[in-house]
């Protein structure tokens, strides 16, 4: 029992490890990886599937094995959710975010009703037998419950930069901003310090036409702020 225990636990901080490490990027995910990952787990689960149907892969071999899965995924989402915590806490307070019920409160609703099904799958608080399938799987809901409520859909405009998804983009690198029409804006950055000329990007978001005036006055003084600091990050001068 203990072996099972530290096995999992294992994994769990191996997952953590490998969600706190920034080499995955949402931005980087792109239509077809999401495709070719879907049908490979697909078909991984298929042919475990027939495995177990046909014998070859026992019940006391599934089950070790899909609480691993879950462990690892709790982790990472873990991992992940302490990556943007702690982007979030360097990033500063936050100066401007476009909040409406869709993209804010609906979201962190979701999320906790993940956590709250989380912790009834684990059975801690319930009558049923505690079984490693039970309580990973929970943990990988309430990992992933955690991880919604820490992740914006929007930009989040802060004292020391830009959180866009799980990128934060410090002033510095902010090249400039336009409005693209009436109610979305559009930034422009440089994404790393080397080979700024052909990495420059740039993304847009939508204001709410009351809201044009307070994001105007918080892109022009960060603007003027980081202007110096802007010009030696990107020209070198």
């Amino acid at each position: 029992m203990w072996i099972y225990i530290i096995f999992l636990l294992v994994l769990f901080l191996g997952g953590l490890y490998l969600g706190e490490r920034p080499f995955f990027q949402l931005r980087k995910l792109t239509p077809s990886i999401v495709l070719n990952v879907s049908l490979a787990v697909l078909i991984l689960f298929t042919a475990l599937m027939i495995a177990y149907v046909v014998g070859v892969f026992p019940q006391y071999v599934a089950a070790p094995v899909m609480a691993g899965l879950y462990i690892t995924l709790a982790g990472f989402f873990a991992g992940y959710a302490y990556r943007l915590y702690r982007k979030k806490s360097e990033g500063g307070t936050i100066l401007y975010q476009n909040r409406s019920f869709l993209v804010d409160h609906a979201p962190n609703l979701l999320s906790v009703a993940l956590i709250i099904f989380g912790i009834y799958r684990t059975s801690l608080l319930t009558d049923l037998p505690i079984t490693g399938i039970r309580f990973s799987s929970g943990m990988s809901l309430i990992c992933f419950g955690i991880l919604g409520w820490t992740i914006k859909a929007v930009p989040e405009f802060r004292s020391a930069g830009i959180l866009f998804l799980d990128q934060f983009i410090p002033w510095k690198r902010v090249l400039s901003w336009r409005w693209h029409t009436d109610d979305v804006v559009l930034i422009e950055y440089v994404e790393t310090e080397k080979q700024a000329n052909d990495r420059i990007k740039q993304f847009v978001t939508s204001v709410p036409p009351d809201e044009k005036k307070e994001i105007e006055l918080v892109l022009t003084s960060k603007m003027d702020e980081f202007a110096e600091e802007r010009s030696e990050e990107i020209m070198g001068d």
